[in-house]
């Protein structure tokens, strides 16, 4: 087991998460609330090993305030996270996948049944002392009726037997889906989104945010929903062009139930200015869709793990900046006897030759005599090298070069 673990909690936090970290040997620092500067100023003072965030942004400031290893994003998405800055100085980010999403689904319920039956709008005429029966008696429903997904990973997935249970068939998107998965599933396979668009009566978007999902329900996906459908967005603000969403709501009736924005306040509180919901037909929550007990007590438990599992193998499940791929072009493989100083004898020679190392892994042999090492590189050595090495040093049993 490593050090003693210093993780700052830059959110609220279950009270299980923080116990079970100081049960894992970590000293806690729990500072809800802190932005921009005075979190990086508390991340220079405490210098913690982590950073546990869930609304909180975290900016190159942060990360290169003190000395952090890893950053986890409590929940599913880390676009509050500077990725990029903190691949630059080698600090692990991780998310929570996948615990929250039951949550999400029924968040994602709550708005689809909220526009049917306008159950907002009866809830203020009640409030404002106005009974209008004749008004609020109009509603379609939903049996029937079409649920289209955008996307289906596990929050996707979880729609389904919802949809199921109110008697909808479903018909889905994503990048990853065949029509033999999608009938698995129970789900007609479209081609795009916009197959989907024209399809359904109801649109629930599933996506999470990278570059090629940024802006992708855009103006020609509104052009081709029914006019009068409904639109959920319980992903992210910026999958979705929020212009041409408006523009669908005002023109062609279409009804949105939206639980991101694209101007959200900052933190947990704030002023509010996003146009969008000040329009008839659209509906809001304030971002809540992983805010039930259960979703964050799961959230947590995984926060957890993946501290605990760092802080024991120095592994972090869940990692999302890992290279996909490196500049390696060959695998220089080493069989030798497991003693000290032969992989350091190789790995100098491998500098002295100015060659750069990306990725190597050494495995050992039943009763621990010996060893085979894969040191992947990013140009191919030359044979004198690989010459010394076997001259020089004669626990080195065989050594070869893998083109990758």
């Amino acid at each position: 087991m490593l050090r003693s673990m210093r993780v700052f909690i830059a959110d609220k936090f279950e009270q299980s998460g923080i116990d079970g970290l100081k049960a894992s040997g970590c000293e806690v620092l729990s500072q809800p609330g802190l932005k921009a500067e005075a979190l990086a100023q508390e991340v220079a003072r405490f210098r913690p090993d982590v950073l546990v965030v869930r609304s909180t942004k975290v900016s190159e400031a942060v990360l290169s305030a003190g000395a952090l290893k890893l950053v986890v994003r409590a929940g599913a998405g880390y676009n509050t996270i500077d990725v990029a800055a903190a691949s630059r100085r080698g600090i692990y980010v991780s998310n929570c996948p996948g615990k929250n999403s039951i949550a999400v689904a029924e968040l994602a319920f709550g708005l689809i049944l909220s526009l049917d039956r306008r159950i907002p709008d009866n809830v203020a005429s009640l409030r404002g002392g106005r009974w209008n029966k004749a008004e609020y008696s109009k509603a379609r429903g939903l049996f029937g009726r079409t649920l289209g997904l955008i996307g289906v990973g596990q929050i996707g997935r979880d729609m389904i037997p919802r949809a199921r249970g109110f008697g909808m068939p479903v018909a889905a998107w994503s990048r990853s889906l065949t029509p033999e998965r999608a009938s698995q599933l129970g789900v007609e396979f479209k081609l795009s989104p916009l197959d989907v668009a024209a399809s359904a009566d109801i649109v629930s978007v599933h996506l999470a945010l990278t570059p090629e999902t940024r802006g992708l329900i855009g103006a020609s996906f509104f052009e081709a929903m029914r006019p009068g459908a409904f639109f959920i967005n319980t992903s992210r603000a910026e999958v979705v062009d929020a212009d041409a969403l408006a523009n669908a709501v005002r023109s062609k009736g279409v009804r949105a139930g939206l639980d991101v924005f694209a101007n959200e306040a900052a933190g947990s509180t704030g002023d509010f200015a996003d146009e969008i919901v000040k329009l008839n037909g659209v509906y809001g929550t304030h971002h809540i869709g992983a805010s039930t007990d259960q979703a964050q007590e799961a959230i947590a438990a995984e926060t957890v793990r993946i501290v605990r599992t760092f802080k024991e193998t120095g592994k972090v499940p869940n990692v999302v900046n890992l290279a996909k791929s490196t500049p390696a072009t060959c695998a220089l493989v080493v069989r030798h006897l497991d003693r000290p100083g032969v992989l350091a004898s190789v790995l100098d020679a491998i500098s002295t030759a100015h060659i750069n190392v990306q990725e190597m892994e050494n495995v050992v042999f039943e009763g621990a005599e010996a060893a085979v090492a894969r040191i992947h590189l990013e140009a191919e050595p030359p044979v004198d090298m690989l010459e010394r090495i076997r001259a020089s040093n004669p626990d080195v049993l065989e050594i070869g070069v893998i083109r990758l």
